[in-house]
């Protein structure tokens, strides 16, 4: 498999996780969704760390993978725990039912 066979692979999932950011309802989905873009940005990070070093014992690519996988599970447990405190407030998870900066 070539480097572009990632990308475009890459590119897809990324699509396919914007597609549902921005149409989801569901904030739960809206998260899976962002989720989605982050596993995007892990494949390029470790394709592109193979294709530019494919004799080098280089572990930039997991690192940042690995960085970025902390990243993400720290941001869904903060939105999950958001969630979960707007929900016993509203009684929703519709996004478009949430008003609470209006008083």
């Amino acid at each position: 498999m070539t480097l572009s066979h990632y990308l475009f692979l890459s590119a897809g999932l990324f699509v396919i996780g914007l597609f549902g950011a921005l149409t989801r309802r569901n904030v739960i989905g809206i998260l899976m969704s962002v989720e989605l873009m982050f596993n995007a940005a892990n494949i390029n990070f470790v394709a592109f760390n193979r294709y530019l070093f494919p004799h080098a014992h280089s572990v930039l690519g997991q690192a940042f993978t690995v960085f970025t996988i902390t990243i993400a599970a720290a941001e869904i447990v903060v939105g999950l725990a958001l969630v979960l405190a707007i929900y016993r407030k509203v009684s929703t998870v519709y996004a478009e039912d949430y008003n609470l900066l209006r008083g």
